[in-house]
């Protein structure tokens, strides 16, 4: 017996993909795709679409149009349901959290996502708001009207300062980096949000791009809002199994990454390699978890799955979503799974 009335609906294809839209009582914890994701640390993720225009080539969930490994996508519609599961997960931690809004995609894509903003600063136990971006649609306009609803800070994704090398690595010959930064200058200018700029290092791309980055950042004082020692931070480029991968491109191991970094902070005298605490980052209780690998729980099939030979599954109480993979059921029906991962509350199951 189910205990609540879920609300998920299809809606038009996307990029040829199903178009999920999410609504009140379904569950926003247990996918990696969406909902509300914790870590055991002070910030929480709010992902509240997967949907995205750009088509990085080193994209590591394989976003945008040119997915291969895509079968459908979601949108959380019901923005006042997500910000009262990420306000109820931030007081389970002890509250003073930070709410980031990342996701798979892009989370500009959600429509009401001015309003998603105002409603988790309004939630008591989250203490900022942040969100990220590749800044393809970042526009004056919108970063003041995100500032006013309480944004305290973007983290953008500027991977490159060179126009073209930028389109290159967007994947998208529309995107106009120049444009992004002219962007950035004036929110920086007119507002108190801060913006923090997060690249991805791909070998051989863009590494000798990092320190016009972080002149950028220099130039424009980013992170210092924040109360940070730094405006930058650089992420490393990781080979997953669904991700793109740009030819030639072979992945530097961490020693080397940090050995990278390290010879940058010392030529540029900036800091590159701050520390969890330096930027206000701390461990926090975890989530309780309602279900363990091995568990076996009846499911019912609430949509396709994110990814081929998936199906998105609803336990009971309606607590949890699951991706059921190797399973092709009608929506509606039930289906008897073993959960074969748990790991942060995310949950992957094979049918028994």
């Amino acid at each position: 017996m189910y205990d609540c009335a879920y609300d998920i609906r299809e809606g038009p294809k996307v990029y040829n993909r199903a178009l999920y839209k999410i609504y009140r009582n379904f569950p926003l914890m247990g996918h990696i795709a969406f909902g509300v994701i914790e870590r055991g640390s002070n910030v929480i993720q709010v992902r509240p679409s997967t949907l995205c225009f750009h088509n990085c080539i080193f994209c590591s969930v394989d976003a945008g149009p040119g997915s291969k490994h895509r079968r459908a996508e979601y949108v959380v519609y019901d923005v006042e349901w997500l910000a009262k599961w990420a306000g109820e997960v931030a007081r389970a931690k002890g509250g003073d959290v930070e709410a980031l809004i990342d996701g798979v995609g892009e989370p500009l894509t959600n429509p009401r996502i001015i309003e998603l903003v105002k409603l988790l600063k309004q939630e008591k136990g989250i203490k900022r708001v942040a969100i990220e971006t590749h800044g393809g649609s970042l526009s004056v306009e919108l970063g003041k009207r995100l500032y006013e609803a309480g944004l305290d800070r973007i983290n953008l994704s500027i991977d490159a300062v060179d126009p073209e090398l930028a389109r290159r690595m967007a994947g998208a010959s529309w995107y106009n980096v120049e444009s992004v930064i002219q962007t950035v200058r004036k929110l920086v200018e007119e507002t108190k949000l801060d913006i923090v700029l997060t690249p991805v290092i791909v070998p051989g791309l863009n590494d000798k791009e990092l320190p016009r980055i972080i002149n950028l950042a220099r130039e424009l004082k980013l992170g210092v809002r924040s109360g940070w020692p730094t405006g930058v931070l650089a992420q490393k480029y990781e080979e997953h199994k669904y991700g793109r991968r740009p030819p030639g491109v072979k992945p530097w191991g961490w020693g080397k990454f940090y050995a990278y970094l390290k010879d940058l902070e010392a030529k540029t005298g900036y800091k590159l390699i701050p520390s969890p605490a330096e930027l206000g980052f701390s461990q926090a209780p975890r989530i309780d978890k309602p279900y363990r690998k091995g568990d076996k729980v009846t499911l019912m099939v609430a949509s396709e799955g994110w990814l081929k030979n998936e199906m998105l599954g609803v336990d009971p109480e309606c607590s949890r979503v699951f991706s059921i993979v190797g399973v092709r059921a009608p929506i509606g029906s039930k289906v008897r799974v073993k959960v074969i991962e748990d790991e942060n509350n995310i949950y992957i199951a094979r049918p028994e």
